[in-house]
């Protein structure tokens, strides 16, 4: 079958044909219709994450899919060829930029009947990701005030649509071009961060989810009231990550030594920092389907590529300002 494989970390994408996946006793092997990026895709290139996500090169990236059940494994009762599903599959077993990926059947959920493949190929990783922050480590709640950080772009789309739902008041920032738009999401109060600058613009916020870190991570632990929680996608990486992770000793010090300065800056400030790597489930997808289906969440698609284009469409992405997502899409059979 035909995947795109990069070989050397910060090396192109190359399209080859590469072995069929192969289908163990609890997967589900999928005919690839669509597939999402997102910029873990692009990290795991450039090798940020090389030290703590075990990956060996040779790698099909991609962490989004929507697709066509081809055949099922032996102890499959959940799925049956034919159907149409969605996921993200687990660390360790990613690969949708490919014309077929085996995932484990717990990954996966039915597609929702009102999305393309295409939307569907955009949600799994960004809704997973921000019902994890919102709900599973924020347990937000109405009457709360939540910041999201990068309104527009993937995760931050899904976001602020999942925070609304919960009754939350939601902030954001965005640039001046996608006020309206992120109004539209359900922003009540939008921060141009072109030319405003969102610590001195909000206080008093019960959670602010994090998709830049650095020193924008630094400020918005300013902006949380006492006992406020940052959440963190982009790090860096915290001691509860690192046992979580399983990681060798010497990783875990490494870690806790990274995230050293922030956390003694939360605690400074009567707040705390949270570091969350998604995780994959299809049992949350299907939570996430029934948003999707009474009309809560609709997903964001900015801009597509046919698959011999994935290369560029990575490229793209890397450079930032496309709004929602951006998906490959593969030809029929």
């Amino acid at each position: 079958m035909r995947a795109f494989v990069v070989h050397e970390y910060k090396g192109r994408l190359s399209e080859e044909d590469v072995p069929e996946p192969v289908v163990g006793e609890t997967d589900v092997l999928v005919r690839v219709v669509a597939a999402g990026l997102n910029q873990l895709d692009e990290k795991i290139r450039e090798g940020a994450f090389k030290r703590i996500l075990p990956y060996k090169l040779p790698l099909i990236l991609g962490h989004d899919v929507a697709g066509t059940v081809v055949r099922v494994g032996a102890r499959v009762r959940g799925f049956t060829p034919g159907e149409e599903v969605y996921g993200r599959p687990r660390d360790g077993r990613i690969g949708t930029f490919a014309e077929r990926v085996a995932v484990d059947e717990s990954d996966l959920a039915r597609r929702p009947a009102s999305l393309g493949s295409v939307a569907a190929a955009s949600l799994p990783l960004v809704a997973l990701t921000a019902w994890q922050a919102l709900v599973e480590r924020g347990n937000v709640q109405a009457g709360q005030k939540v910041l999201i950080h990068a309104g527009a772009g993937g995760v931050g789309t899904v976001a602020i649509q999942f925070a609304k739902h919960l009754g939350a008041t939601v902030a954001t920032t965005a640039s001046g071009s996608n006020a309206d738009f992120v109004r539209e999401l359900g922003a009540d109060t939008v921060i141009d961060y072109r030319t405003q600058d969102f610590e001195k613009e909000l206080s008093g916020y019960d959670l602010v989810l994090d998709s830049l870190g650095g020193e924008n991570l630094e400020k918005s632990l300013r902006v949380l009231r006492p006992g406020g929680k940052a959440i963190g996608i982009s790090g860096p990486p915290d001691p509860l990550f690192a046992k979580t992770a399983g990681l060798n000793p010497v990783l875990r010090l490494a870690i806790t030594v990274l995230s050293g300065k922030v956390r003694r800056q939360a605690k400074k400030l009567g707040v705390s920092y949270e570091f969350l790597f998604m995780h994959a489930s299809g049992d949350q997808l299907r939570q996430i389907t029934t948003l999707v289906e009474s009309g809560v969440l609709r997903p964001v698609v900015g801009k597509t590529y046919p698959f011999d284009q994935t290369p560029q469409a990575l490229e793209s992405l890397a450079k930032g300002g496309a709004r929602g997502k951006t998906v490959i899409t593969l030809p029929a059979d």
